[in-house]
């Protein structure tokens, strides 16, 4: 059966040319579109679909509005339609801790350099998400936090885990190859027991963390949980476009006790300091470990695929930093910090993987584990509070 997708814009040529491509997938079917947030809930109540496509500036009602209530009537995979702007990151920011789950450019252009690279990621990311288990938000960081139950469990050796790992990704204004993803096979649930990771007899001197697709909720929740006098310094690398970056660090900054900024070139790290790579840049560690600073390189090339890359960062600071790194892959499409913790591995360091079951995307975390790099798979929930009992000691 074709994927089922509702179109929600309230331009009647955008409604209809992304209607147009979409039904050109043979994997695809639009099954209703709406003009604005009401019609957008009273259409997903009736048609059940599996993914939304939703505008964010609409009549009636807004997009961010629609997908919270959305999300309580009916939990649906939403992808969000976005412009490139300051006010336009704020709002898909705010539209993703709704529960949208995913984000592209509005214009076309914005999305590839070419229209055919462009229709092949807007519909591989609807395929993508028309696969995904729909994923319902758990309460929001400024409603009460539940009490947490310890299920952590050791990464499985690669045998025992799927070895399909989808191939689209977040940042998908820096994209600048064809997207094709596969589906993840979903494992039976098992019964955890609770363990505890192997308690270190040196100090981290890093925390490193990659994510992707789900990535701006789930590093709210674990950067909201370290102390304002966290003891080493953090690097971020979520998949973005460079519009977004500014906005999104300032947001974590407002909400974190330590400090949170987008990374700027020359950027000494400092402890309690978080610093995100910006969109369109490779970060790399330079230095030493008892001075180490960033180095942040505008990329315009085709040979990377992501823009931050993952693996780029986490691979140079292995480099500068050896054994003394705490590496987090967190939710995420893709496979990208499989390599970059291969070299953290190698050198030492420890790695650990967010568990399938609190992922938006079991991606990157999958992708890591597979290959028996990570040390744990931890529910969201508890990775803010383990980070700082292994850190701050």
């Amino acid at each position: 059966m074709p994927i089922k997708v509702l179109v929600v814009d309230d331009s009647s040529f955008f409604r209809r040319r992304v209607s147009e491509i979409i039904d050109g997938d043979k994997e695809l079917e639009v099954i209703g579109t709406a003009n604005n947030g009401k019609e957008a809930i009273e259409q997903t109540l009736a048609l059940k679909p599996d993914v939304i496509t939703m505008d964010i500036e609409m009549p009636v009602m807004d997009g961010i509005t629609a997908v919270r209530e959305i999300m309580a009537k009916c939990p649906t995979n939403i992808l969000m339609f976005s412009s490139l702007t300051h006010e336009g990151a704020k709002a898909t920011l705010d539209a993703l801790e709704a529960g949208a789950l995913d984000f592209l450019p509005k214009k076309f252009e914005d999305i590839a350099r070419n229209r055919d690279d462009a229709v092949e990621l807007l519909l591989s990311r609807i395929r993508q998400l028309g696969k995904q288990r729909t994923f319902r938000r758990a309460p929001s960081l400024s409603q009460t936090t539940t009490a947490r139950t310890s299920s952590i469990t050791p990464s499985r050796k690669p045998a025992d885990r799927p070895s399909s790992v989808p191939s689209s990704r977040f940042g998908a204004a820096n994209k600048t190859s064809t997207e094709r993803t596969t589906s993840i096979p979903s494992r039976e649930a098992v019964k955890r027991s609770a363990v505890s990771a192997p308690v270190r007899s040196k100090p981290y001197r890093l925390l490193a963390i990659g994510t992707s697709t789900g990535g701006p909720v789930a590093l709210q929740k674990v950067l909201t949980e370290l102390p304002g006098n966290y003891p080493v310094p953090i690097i971020i690398i979520q998949h973005m476009p460079g519009a977004f970056t500014p906005a999104f660090a300032t947001r974590l900054n407002n909400m974190c006790a330590i400090t949170v900024k987008e990374a700027e070139n020359g950027d000494i790290l400092r402890p309690a300091h978080a610093y995100l790579a910006p969109g369109g840049t490779q970060m790399l560690v330079e230095g030493s470990a008892n001075q180490a600073k960033l180095k942040v390189m505008k990329d315009d090339s085709s040979r990377l695929t992501y823009k931050p890359s993952v693996d780029v960062s986490f691979g140079s600071a292995a480099k500068i930093y050896g054994d003394g790194v705490l590496a987090v892959v967190l939710t995420g499409m893709g496979a990208d910090g499989r390599e970059g913790s291969r070299l953290l591995k190698k050198a030492g360091s420890t790695i650990w993987a967010q568990d399938e079951a609190s992922c938006v995307v079991y991606g990157m975390p999958q992708a890591v584990a597979s290959a028996g790099i990570s040390e744990m798979d931890i529910p969201l929930d508890e990775i803010g509070g383990r980070i700082k009992q292994h850190s701050c000691r």
